[in-house]
């Protein structure tokens, strides 16, 4: 995952402030040890030098409730004078933490990569479409503003949509046959209107997933209205209904599940993704100090560490792949065997590359 909006952290000089929190409320007890755990990292950091100015606008941020529902956390940024970033995460920091130093910490916040997943979810029926977005800057598909402004609602505008009976009784021969084709040809004209706007939005915003639930005909429809890259990419959620609450019981629950499977697969295709290139020498590195060197020398195209098991000097390498414009993904378990706990996907391969063969990198005692 590309970050280009952490560069206005790493472009500040220190000190720089680092908030780390789980921001739940699921229940009427989370808000008030939200506080007491919010009450000792300020003391913590006021300690450390905070102004109590920022620290001031630091509380009202985190005790304020969010519009995401569930589990989720929130990670700020901030200089003496001024907060950088203010993101709600998707899930709370595996380990929170406070912090003001001369560089940022940036592990508790990327260490949630893999359920950083940006979605488009389209309810559809026959006369339109809703259109919900979750993204970085906006974590919840069922609460909040969704950023899609005037594209958040597309209706068709061709009203002609129910097969009911003309003028009062049942119609018969010609007339009935060109009332229902006129009804399908609104049909048809509509999902093309809903495709449009999504196409749109696709070319507009990064997605990773896009999810489509509502009326069975209508589905049908505009999918065969959707180019062929779009449709590949669709993925059928049951129980969607346009007007209503996304954040219901069942719905929210299949929601959950195909955004689960969804992160699942991805792991998964990161993690062969290492393991082909491990076929082609010089393709990657594994291992600490490997991965130093190569990020040295602007090598890296994509780092990759396994959550909470990350080697010595993980901040400072996470800093290097940021300042040479790699990506950085992390997975949850680790399925490589990967030395130190992390490696790189080089950008490409010189006379003498370090040593990527992670079978002859096994020799870390921690793993054996």
């Amino acid at each position: 995952m590309k970050l280009p909006w952490l560069t206005t952290v790493l472009d500040q000089s220190g000190p720089i402030l680092s908030v780390h929190l789980d921001t739940t409320r699921t229940d009427p007890s989370a808000a008030a040890e939200l506080e007491a755990r919010w009450a000792k990292m300020r003391s913590q950091l006021r300690s450390e030098g905070a102004p109590s100015q920022l620290l001031a606008e630091i509380e009202e941020r985190v005790l304020s409730p969010s519009s995401l529902g569930g589990r989720h956390g929130r990670s700020i940024f901030a200089t003496d004078t001024q907060i950088l970033v203010d993101r709600v995460l998707p899930a709370p920091p595996l380990r929170e933490s406070a912090h003001r130093g001369e560089f940022p910490q940036l592990l508790p916040l990327l260490q949630l990569i893999p359920f950083a997943v940006s979605q488009l979810l389209i309810v559809v029926d026959r006369a339109g479409a809703d259109l919900h977005l979750r993204s970085s800057e906006n974590p919840s598909i069922s609460h909040g503003p969704n950023g899609l402004g005037d594209d958040s609602t597309v209706e068709g505008g061709h009203d002609v949509l129910h097969k009911a009976s003309v003028g009062g009784g049942p119609q018969h021969g010609w007339r009935a046959d060109n009332f229902e084709a006129r009804v399908e040809d609104s049909w048809e004209r509509n999902a093309d209107v809903v495709a449009g706007t999504v196409e749109k939005l696709l070319r507009e915003h990064q997605v990773d997933m896009v999810m489509l639930s509502g009326d069975v005909r209508a589905i049908g429809l505009l999918r065969d209205a959707l180019g062929r890259e779009t449709r590949d990419r669709l993925i059928e959620v049951q129980g969607g209904s346009r007007g209503v609450a996304l954040d219901r019981g069942p719905f929210r629950d299949e929601l959950n599940r195909a955004t689960h499977e969804f992160i699942t697969a991805r792991q998964q295709k990161l993690a062969a993704r290492f393991r082909e290139s491990q076929a082609r020498d010089g393709a990657s590195v594994g291992g600490a100090a490997e991965v130093a060197q190569a990020l040295a020398r602007g090598q890296v195209e994509e780092l990759v560490f396994v959550s909470g098991n990350e080697p010595a000097g993980i901040e400072e390498l996470l800093r290097a792949a940021l300042a040479t414009d790699a990506a950085i993904s992390a997975l949850e378990e680790d399925k490589l065997g990967l030395p130190d706990w992390i490696g790189g996907l080089l950008r490409w391969r010189d006379g003498s590359p370090p040593s990527n063969s992670i079978g002859s990198m096994s020799g870390d005692l921690r793993r054996e």
